[in-house]
């Protein structure tokens, strides 16, 4: 088994009829885009290929994001198109694959990865765990076309009104060029609103977003739309509705809402949080699909780092860490949380009382993403500790963890 990262001169024939027998074949119409895309990743360094000889056996590959923790970002490799042959299934080769995948975006110099899992066997062999989810939603268009008015206790400048926008208010098209805009309104929309989950992608993959015909765009000082038509006109498939202010949350609404003379219904990616539930009038808003993912620790005093952390936390605790595929973050650790920022030491001691909590990278990796403990402990993924220190690491890791993007 020869695994190493796809070049110029391999075949790009063979890798989709690999991904055509893992996923399903390809429209013709999106072959152009998807040799492109191809191409660009493999000039990148991002897809790692299996070979038994000169067949390709198994392929993965990587994007290049930052995912926002506590309002704080940081690089994140998000794992993809990891497809194994079918005459080649249950020889190993997608749990070496995986374990290639992680020496290489660690090299790279990413803490943290995400994925969505098809199945998740393999990838909890190499210590991925379930972290987040994207959740969707969906609802009649006609229940944004009304909004319910903000508290009348308030002076707030949308009080008085429960329309769901006057106009774009300051909203504007998107194009190829506002890309740079783009990516910096959506990083300190999320930073403001302290979120924790939602990724942003590189320039390029935004800059092809923005120049696709059939996703509408609009942006606004402090928040950003983008949706699409589906199943022909029956529905708006929003992508994503982030804002910060409350006139901007109302205004993108409000773009939404002028297509419910034609759009059935609307389906929307939206955190556990957004405030749409509460702006309709009538209790609308139903979920519709649920997707969890996966998250790995890469470097876990890499990732505390850069992890951002309640403001008002003030945490000392003790972790005794075992990850033999990564045996850098081995080993017993003090972590000090404080002024919404953290730092993992090497050894160093706990509080008094404080027996160390102890996990894997499974473990970690969902301890990381927010999960609380005493659901750790039920799943077999952490043992040790003390009420103290689980409550301390409760306190620390709080999070309820989305994404927007599918990959």
């Amino acid at each position: 088994m020869d695994i190493r990262e796809l070049d110029a001169s391999d075949d790009l024939d063979a890798l989709l009829d690999l991904s055509g027998r893992a996923f399903g074949p390809r429209a013709p119409a999106q072959l152009p885009g998807w040799y492109a895309e191809a191409q660009s990743v493999i000039a990148g360094r991002r897809w790692l290929g299996v070979f038994d000889g000169p067949r390709l056996t198994a392929a993965a590959r990587y994007h290049v994001m930052r995912q926002c923790w506590q309002g704080r970002w940081q690089p994140m490799a998000g794992v993809a198109s990891v497809m194994v042959a079918p005459e080649d299934r249950g020889r190993g080769t997608g749990r070496a694959l995986m374990t290639a995948m992680l020496e290489l975006i660690a090299a790279r110099g990413y803490q943290i990865s995400v994925l969505y899992p098809a199945t998740s066997a393999i990838y909890r062999s190499v210590g991925w765990e379930i972290a987040g989810v994207q959740n969707q939603v969906r609802f009649p268009a006609r229940s944004v076309r009304a909004l319910a008015g903000p508290d009348p206790v308030l002076t707030s400048p949308a009080a008085g009104s429960g329309a769901a926008g006057s106009g774009a208010a300051g909203a504007r098209r998107c194009h190829p060029g506002d890309t740079a805009a783009v990516l910096a309104v959506l990083g300190d929309a999320h930073q403001a609103l302290r979120d924790s989950g939602p990724a942003i992608r590189d320039q390029d993959t935004v800059q092809g977003w923005l120049a696709d015909r059939d996703r509408y765009c609009y942006l606004a000082a402090d928040g950003f739309l983008s949706y699409r038509w589906r199943n022909g006109n029956d529905e708006i498939a929003v992508d994503r509705l982030v804002a910060v202010s409350a006139t901007t949350t109302r205004a993108l609404w409000g773009i939404v809402a002028s297509h419910s003379s034609i759009a059935d219904t609307v389906l929307a990616c939206v955190g556990p949080a957004d405030p749409v539930g509460w702006l309709t009038r009538e209790p609308d808003v139903e979920p519709a699909s649920r997707y969890q993912w996966m998250l790995r620790v890469v470097d876990a005093p890499g990732a505390i780092a850069e992890r951002g952390f309640p403001a008002g936390a003030e945490v000392t605790a003790a972790l005794e860490l075992a990850d033999p595929a990564r045996p850098g973050n081995e080993g017993r650790w003090t972590l000090e949380v404080s002024g919404g920022k953290a730092v993992l030491t090497q050894g160093g001691t706990a509080p008094v009382g404080g027996a160390p909590l102890i996990a894997g990278p499974r473990g970690f990796a969902a301890l990381y993403a927010g999960t609380p403990v005493a659901t750790l402990r039920r799943a077999g993924l952490a043992s040790g500790g003390t009420a103290a220190t689980d409550a301390a690491l409760d306190t620390a890791f709080a999070a309820s963890p989305f994404l927007h993007d599918y990959f």
